[in-house]
């Protein structure tokens, strides 16, 4: 009823009207958090309030500890199936590099690269993080980096924003860009956000059909879409070997997506 609700609300105000009157809101609301951070860390470059909150939250705090939390888990579980000490990796989807500003502090020997779509995203980090290398690329594939040319590539919560059709051509795209055995980590919304879905929706998401709802910009935060498991298996499977699927849960901040490690084929 909650899901239904919310649905016929976004459609009535408009995806977009909707998201910047939360924005605001969240940024008052976090206002004092965010200058005691600011303030403790002066020497710190962090990213303007709505770059952050379009690609995560406007919480400090938590864009650079948690940041720096998820580079650790993400090298944590990556390195149990492939030695990353001097491996080329590609965080796809990087926003304003949350995770990414932190993974050469892990591996020091790595050579780290970053994409995404928002050009104002990618100019910042250009100019703030100049240690990592980072490019522009468009909602649809190709990207411009040189076939084979990653040990391993990780996006998280990206394909919980993309259509149907750049399920199987970004699956694609990152197979030609990955080493043959390279190491490819995602995020999907699995069975444990079923709850956030409408009726109609969890009719089709039962039947095993990914449910994309489009409410604005392909990419863009107000576009979701919802993976069941055995589906978004069977788009990957043309292209990767599955080593771990780890289910979503409900935690105590909220829902957790499914964590996805897939093995690049050899052809």
């Amino acid at each position: 009823m909650r899901a239904h609700i919310k649905s016929w609300g976004t459609k009535i105000i408009g995806a977009r009207s909707l998201d910047l009157v939360r924005f605001h809101w969240t940024k008052w609301r976090l206002r004092k958090r965010n200058r005691a951070f600011i303030h403790k860390h002066p020497d710190l470059v962090l990213p303007p309030p709505y770059m952050l909150y379009e690609a995560y939250k406007i919480d400090y705090p938590s864009y650079y500890h948690q940041g720096r939390k998820t580079a650790s888990w993400v090298l944590e579980l990556a390195s149990r199936h492939a030695e990353l000490a001097e491996a080329t990796i590609l965080d796809w989807g990087c926003g304003p590099a949350r995770v990414t500003r932190h993974l050469s502090e892990f591996l020091p020997q790595a050579t780290i690269h970053g994409t995404d779509y928002n050009a104002d995203t990618i100019s910042w980090c250009q100019a703030h993080i100049p240690s990592i290398s980072f490019r522009q690329n468009k909602v649809q594939p190709p990207t411009s980096y040189k076939s084979q040319q990653f040990d391993m590539v990780f996006g998280i919560s990206i394909f919980t924003h993309l259509s149907l059709e750049n399920h199987r051509a970004w699956l694609q795209e990152l197979h030609r860009v990955l080493c043959p055995g390279g190491i490819l980590l995602l995020t999907t919304h699995g069975e444990v956000f079923r709850q956030k879905l409408t009726e109609g929706e969890r009719t089709l998401f039962d039947q095993g059909i990914i449910v994309v709802r489009t409410l604005d910009q392909e990419g863009h935060r107000t576009c979701s879409a919802f993976q069941p498991p055995d589906a978004f298996e069977s788009y990957a499977r043309p292209y990767f070997d599955v080593i771990e699927h780890l289910p979503g849960k409900v935690e105590s901040w909220g829902l957790a997506q499914d964590t996805w490690l897939l093995r690049r084929k050899q052809h």
